[in-house]
């Protein structure tokens, strides 16, 4: 008579294959590696299926117009003719605006926060800093449009034009020639800004509390003052990690929509002077976008947001490779 199994022997071979199982997928780091590839590699097909959609859906502008189309200054729907220059321009502009106004002020402020703030005030401070950054930007254009414009920005365009943009006088500058109205490049790069601003100041900030306290006490052991170790010691080590906050906002900068719409005048115009009134590219396609009834006009704006697409892109690249740079000249930093 055969002998049956004992219970033991009939549960020993589903462990077994449990086991096998188990170490063939290294108990969940395989599934792990695969699921953050792929999702790595969703986010480079996101961003490759954006610019093909915008390639594909500005075919008649381009064919049309090649090249042509980005180095035209001439903008008008009804007659079919579109020149994307002047939006190009007034968006490099008002960039080039906020972070000229936006780096010194955030790079002192995260000084002050980081290295010089009483321990009380730090965190209350650093709160408020953030929620800046929380605030929509429409209304950052409606706060732009009934305060900022008229007690900061005209103040400060008039002054501007009467000392260094009038030609009678002996230092004529073509920026700020007249006449000025508020509504301009500067108000937009001005609002732009404020609205980077805590972005530049929060990473900053963080990445400065993030130098080691080594550094600081080596550097008083030498004999340095307190600001000699913040900028001799403290800010090239954190460099990197700055530039990259500066990168942030060049993005936000670079892309931002309804603050720029609502303060910058709306005039499709290439003006070499910073107190006249015109577009960006963000903002010309979210204003005329519901106009464009013909599949030129939209071909237009739609090459127009491919353009920004790429330029974004190649800054961005620009500004990595700078980050790079500056981090392989000290081993110690990462970007």
């Amino acid at each position: 008579m055969a002998s049956t199994p004992s219970k033991g022997l009939r549960t020993a071979r589903p462990r077994q294959t449990s086991s096998a199982i188990g170490r063939a997928l290294q108990h969940g780091d395989i599934p792990y590696k695969v699921i953050v590839i792929l999702a790595s590699l969703s986010v480079l097909g996101l961003m490759i299926g954006v610019g093909v959609m915008l390639w594909i859906a500005s075919g008649v502008t381009r064919d049309s117009g090649g090249l042509g189309f980005i180095a035209a200054t001439d903008w008008n729907p009804v007659s079919g003719v579109f020149g994307a220059l002047p939006f190009i321009a007034g968006t490099l502009s008002t960039s080039l605006i906020a972070l000229v106004v936006a780096v010194p002020f955030g790079l002192g402020v995260a000084i002050f926060l980081a290295e010089l703030c009483p321990a009380r005030l730090r965190a209350p401070l650093g709160f408020m800093v953030e929620l800046l950054a929380a605030i929509p930007s429409v209304v950052y254009g409606a706060w732009g449009i009934f305060v900022f414009i008229p007690s900061v920005v005209q103040p400060v365009g008039n002054f501007l034009m009467n000392t260094f943009g009038d030609s009678s006088r002996g230092f004529f500058i073509p920026l700020f020639e007249g006449p000025f109205f508020g509504a301009s490049f500067l108000a937009a790069g001005l609002i732009l800004a404020v609205m980077i601003l805590p972005t530049i100041t929060a990473i900053s900030r963080d990445v400065l509390l993030a130098v080691p306290r080594a550094q600081r006490e080596g550097a008083y052991g030498i004999g340095s003052t307190q600001w000699e170790t913040i900028w001799q010691v403290v800010l090239p080590y954190a460099l990197s990690g700055i530039l990259g906050a500066v990168i942030l906002g060049l993005g936000r900068a670079l892309g931002e929509t309804m603050a720029v719409t609502m303060v910058i005048g709306n005039v499709s115009q290439l003006s070499t002077s910073l107190l006249s009134p015109g577009y960006t590219m963000a903002s010309v396609i979210a204003n005329e976008w519901g106009e464009s009834r013909t599949p030129a006009y939209s071909s237009a704006l739609i090459e127009i947001g491919l353009l920004l697409f790429v330029m974004s892109l190649f800054l961005n690249l620009l500004a990595r490779l700078l980050v790079w740079s500056v981090s392989r000249r000290n081993p110690d930093q990462r970007a």
